[in-house]
């Protein structure tokens, strides 16, 4: 038996005893279509099988009405949670969205990726790059793309960047801390090569400069729970640390362990602050004070501002942070509320 041919859209308008016209109509959502012929060209479609060829149509009225998304990993909250509130705005708009992975954070592999995308049925591109390339040259977004580019702090020359305020949202946290009390903070840093660690990383850093105390070294984790752990294990022995600031909530979490299995009571002999907010913090023990990221705000501007410049209304440059907000809950408190730190074990 020969292959079954495709069911074309003259199949349905003969069904329906419409013209192809109206048929296309209905396949591209028009209101101009009376609701019953609309019902009956529908009922025609689903009988028979018919599918739109959305290429077809797209290349018709120059739109996919589809939006790539670029990240390199889906690992992270940040990224996860990003991705979600892009889908959620692109849904409003009525597009789709299409994941677009880069392999490694090279020049090579961002580059590959946008060769993808230009095959694919995108109109514009969302790059999620929280992570520094492996060389010091900028990303290479190519010309021509309509791209917006969510956490990173390189291309706000050359392109629209969306962010949280990182740098507002770690000094919150850090203040927070002194405020209540404590001689210093500690930091539990992201990886090296994520801007959102850096910039957290430095924020923390300058307010302690700012308010002339101590900085202590920097300990680096790598966003999970298991990092944290290992590191809280260090910070118990350390007399000092009254005051953990994490850089993000599942350190924090790792931390919170560390600290029971070494009979240190939080927040009474040391409060810890984390940041992101995920859904789990306020059900950590005990639950976390945290900073808020708005990821649905950040994908909302994303799309929107991608979709903008599809119809050239929106920015080419700038970055546009989102503020946070500090969410106190009850692992952080003044120090030595009910005890002192346990001495530097032998």
């Amino acid at each position: 038996m020969g292959e079954r041919r495709a069911v074309s859209m003259a199949d349905v308008a003969r069904l329906a005893n419409v013209s192809s016209q109206t048929v296309s109509r209905v396949a591209n959502g028009e209101t101009s279509v009376v609701e019953s012929t609309r019902q009956t060209v529908l009922r025609a479609m689903e009988e028979l099988g018919y599918r739109p060829n959305s290429a077809a149509r797209a290349l018709k009225r120059g739109a996919f009405r589809a939006i790539g998304v670029m990240t390199f990993t889906l690992s992270t909250t940040g990224n996860v949670r990003t991705l979600e509130g892009i889908v959620a705005a692109a849904a409003v708009h009525d597009y789709a969205v299409t994941l677009i992975p880069v392999n490694a954070p090279s020049q090579d592999a961002v580059r590959g990726a946008f060769t993808r995308a230009g095959e694919l049925a995108v109109d514009a591109v969302v790059a999620i790059m929280e992570t520094h390339l492996a060389s010091d040259a900028p990303a290479p977004y190519p010309p021509g793309f309509k791209v917006v580019v969510a956490d990173s702090d390189d291309a706000g020359d050359r392109h629209p960047v969306v962010d949280t305020d990182q740098a507002a949202g770690a000094a919150s946290a850090t203040d927070h801390l002194l405020d209540l009390g404590h001689r210093t903070v500690w930091h539990v840093a992201g990886p090296e090569s994520s801007y959102a660690a850096q910039r957290r990383r430095d924020a923390w850093r300058a307010r302690l400069v700012a308010r002339g105390l101590e900085v202590p070294r920097v300990l680096h984790g790598d966003w999970t729970p298991e990092s944290g752990y290992e590191i809280g294990l260090r910070l118990a022995d350390e007399p000092s640390c009254t005051a953990v600031f994490a850089a993000n909530d599942q350190m924090a979490l790792g931390l919170l362990r560390a600290f029971h299995d070494r009979g240190l009571r939080v927040p009474e002999q040391v409060s810890v602050v984390g940041f992101d907010d995920v859904p789990e913090a306020a059900s950590y023990i005990p639950p976390l004070t945290t900073v808020r990221q708005d990821f649905e705000q950040i994908g909302r501007l994303c799309v929107e501002q991608v979709l903008g410049q599809v119809r050239g209304t929106g920015p080419t440059t700038g970055t546009t942070l989102v503020p946070t907000q500090l969410v106190v809950r009850a692992s952080s408190a003044a120090p030595g509320r009910t005890g002192a730190r346990r001495p530097r074990r032998a």
